[in-house]
């Protein structure tokens, strides 16, 4: 049987991800919006994926799509996950929306051998430029809504976010930013580059595990 088209609409940080989720997986998509990141998974991977989204519009559009998913607050819920009930917890551009982001990622890596999050960079060039030359809160693809409307209340850089992993001892497999064109920045390069350039950036984590 032949594997279903990948819509060439599909979000390049999805498709990153996909490409990180291991076959048969049990995956749990935190924030998972329409589900589509979980329909890529379930069609390329054939997980058995798991939703938590907090709009009920967005749960309806999951359910009538056939996933399983619940309405439920990433702030509040995870806390009732068990350790290690799924082989990898997803939080996908959903970190700068939460209200205790620290705490959101310290549940991912309890509740999944691994965790992946992927976030818009707040230190892109397009970013700091607006700033610089407008004074106001910038407004791009990635940040798409004025501040006052704007769900996000932690944004932060790719250096901020690497920064909290150590704060956290958790251990980063694999780190990818993108461009405005949505090509993955070389890994040989500084993460002052990833940092300047990167539009948007996804992370690989496992916790370090005490023996």
């Amino acid at each position: 049987m032949l594997a279903p088209a990948i819509p060439s609409t599909t979000r390049v940080d999805h498709l990153l991800i996909a490409e990180m989720v291991a076959d048969a997986s049990r995956v749990l998509d935190v924030g998972c919006g329409d589900g589509a990141l979980l329909q890529l998974l379930a069609d390329t991977k054939n997980v058995d994926g798991r939703g938590i989204e907090i709009a009920r519009e967005r749960v309806n559009a999951c359910v009538t799509r056939g996933l399983s998913v619940i309405q439920g607050d990433a702030d509040r819920d995870l806390a009732d996950y068990p350790d290690d009930a799924f082989d990898c917890a997803i939080l996908s551009l959903t970190i700068q929306a939460t209200r205790q982001p620290k705490t959101v990622l310290e549940h991912l890596l309890r509740i999944g051998r691994r965790a992946i999050v992927s976030f818009p960079n707040f230190g892109h060039w397009q970013v700091r430029a607006q700033l610089l030359f407008t004074g106001r809160m910038p407004v791009t693809e990635n940040l798409p809504e004025a501040w006052y409307v704007s769900p996000n209340a932690h944004l932060c850089t790719i250096k901020d976010f690497a920064n909290l992993c150590r704060v956290m001892n958790a251990r980063v497999e694999r780190a990818v930013a993108f461009n405005a064109s949505g090509q993955q920045l070389g890994t040989w390069l500084p993460l002052t580059v990833h940092n300047l350039m990167g539009e948007k950036a996804v992370f690989m984590l496992t916790r370090t595990r005490v023996h």
